[in-house]
């Protein structure tokens, strides 16, 4: 028999500051729930071991609380002000060891599904691709984003990250030629930057019942 494949990781990240939104977005409450729990709940579906990064002090409670009945490690990034990098650092740095690779989301895209994420561990299981991205829309219009899934020699790379308001971009260019792309409906990509987001995710869940 073929050994059991390596578990994969599903890291939540949570930790941004909301410049944008004007107060903490991963709390606001959208359909009745926190905005943080819908990516959560999908990534719990998927992949197993689980962490998420939290911002310090009460934003960070809060989110461990809103996930507390998920199977969930928390970390705190102590200084989330230097930008989503930090996260991919902090969270590299506390990964367990024995793992095939880990797939890293955002808090705020509500509308990514737990069949997203498991099209691309199937896809990484099929593959064993150094990066299995996913892209939003068809053709030159499509955009690359979050979730992003990484084999494990590859997380190591995490861990030299300079400081960015961004993901590994470095790292996922470096293996591009060897990576897989899945594509996905464009209306999947929202993300929850501004106060004009909620409305537009309350609208686009309803609409999917």
């Amino acid at each position: 028999m073929p050994p059991e494949p390596l578990p994969v990781a599903g890291v939540l990240l949570a930790a941004g500051r909301s410049t944008r939104m004007g107060r903490p977005k991963q709390l606001a409450v959208l359909n009745g729930q926190p905005l943080c729990l819908y990516a959560a709940q999908a990534l719990a579906r998927v992949y197993s071991p689980l962490l998420v990064m939290l911002p310090p002090g009460k934003v960070g409670q809060g989110i461990r609380a809103a996930l507390a009945d998920l199977p969930f490690a928390f970390v705190v990034n102590p200084q989330p002000e230097l930008g989503l990098a930090s996260s991919f650092r902090v969270a590299a740095a506390h990964l367990p060891s024995g793992l095939g690779g880990a797939a890293f989301a955002l808090a705020d895209m509500p509308l990514v599904t737990a069949e997203l994420y498991g099209a691309l561990l199937s896809a990484f299981r099929e593959t064993n691709a150094p990066v299995v991205m996913a892209a939003y829309g068809e053709g030159s219009g499509a955009v690359r984003a979050p979730p992003h899934l990484l084999r494990a020699d590859l997380l190591p790379e995490l861990l030299t990250l300079p400081d960015a308001d961004h993901g590994p971009r470095q790292v996922i260019a470096a293996h591009r030629r060897a990576s897989v792309t899945l594509n996905f409906p464009a209306a999947l990509l929202l993300d929850v930057d501004t106060p004009e987001g909620l409305p537009q995710a309350e609208a686009a869940l309803k609409e999917r019942g």
